[in-house]
């Protein structure tokens, strides 16, 4: 199992930054499959074989990310596509 973990500051504050992880996560859902729900201020993201978690605060947005065992061997590339997405969600 691979995990991954990106975390990028910001200054737009908490409520911005859920509009900018709700759009990521519908992305990320259009193009993985992925069903995102959110807790708090964490929103849970999961497939089979994938489990995420993008915990947005007044300052940062952190993405946390396990991948199972078929997924791992692209843990690589999913972590740059992660921090591109982070990167230009939050410009």
């Amino acid at each position: 199992m691979a995990r991954i973990s990106v975390e990028r500051a910001h200054g737009l504050g908490k409520e911005a930054a859920r509009e900018k992880a709700d759009k990521l996560a519908q992305k990320l859902s259009d193009q993985y499959g992925l069903a995102p729900q959110w807790s708090g201020d964490t929103l849970n993201l999961t497939r089979p074989g994938v489990k995420g978690a993008v915990s947005v605060s007044e300052d940062s947005i952190r993405v946390d990310v396990e991948l199972g065992l078929m997924m791992s061997a692209m843990s690589g590339m999913i972590k740059s596509e992660i921090e591109k997405a982070l990167d230009k969600a939050l410009v």
